[in-house]
């Protein structure tokens, strides 16, 4: 998971006031801490605008992958009290964004277990049941689904893995063309497999 923006492009710029090194190092920080696994932040810009005293302005535009665009803004008295609002609204949105794409990617399978009559059956059956499992029974394949399997890199994997519920990823990695397994494991971390 995506812990923080690394290398990434910001432009500070300020409008009626010139930007000092403290501000643009607190707008820097701020952006790069936003921490956001989906999507991935290709591009910011960080504009600053003070009309006076009581009415300082802090708008942020991400430009993310998928051709997301994120944007905010906050007018406060003190400017970086409008940043820190700002990152606020930015974060707000893309958890319910990301959340909004869980929802709809979902699976919702037609026949659930829910919709199962019940029966209820005489304790002769239930003697059968018993030798039966004594017996061995061979595995049965009960649910058949096609995969694609598709190139990507690990940190494209681990990202497509969040927005999943799938407890593993099978792909080809982008750089070696080899067929990797990615799975979460039960401590919450996640386990690689490659060839």
């Amino acid at each position: 998971m995506q812990t923080a923006n690394i290398n990434l492009p910001i432009t500070v710029t300020g409008r009626h006031v010139d930007v000092t090194e403290a501000m643009r190092d607190f707008a820097h920080k701020k952006v790069e801490g936003l921490h956001l696994d989906y999507p991935k932040i290709i591009e910011a810009k960080v504009i600053l605008d003070v009309q006076n005293t009581t009415r300082q302005n802090a708008e942020i535009i991400l430009f993310c992958a998928n051709h997301i665009t994120i944007e905010a803004s906050t007018e406060t008295e003190d400017m970086y009290k409008s940043v820190d609002e700002t990152i606020s609204k930015i974060a707000r949105r893309m958890r319910k964004y990301k959340t909004r794409l869980l929802k709809s990617h979902r699976p919702r399978p037609n026949d659930t277990i829910k919709h199962l009559n019940e029966h209820v059956y005489s304790p002769e059956i239930a003697e059968v049941e018993e030798a039966l499992d004594a017996a061995e029974i061979e595995p049965v394949i009960v649910h058949k689904e096609n995969y694609r399997v598709r190139p990507l890199y690990k940190d494209e994997a681990i990202m497509e893995m969040e927005l999943s519920e799938r407890d593993f990823i099978v792909y080809r990695h982008a750089k070696t063309d080899t067929l990797t397994v990615l799975f979460r494991r039960k401590d919450g971390d996640y386990g690689l497999i490659e060839p």
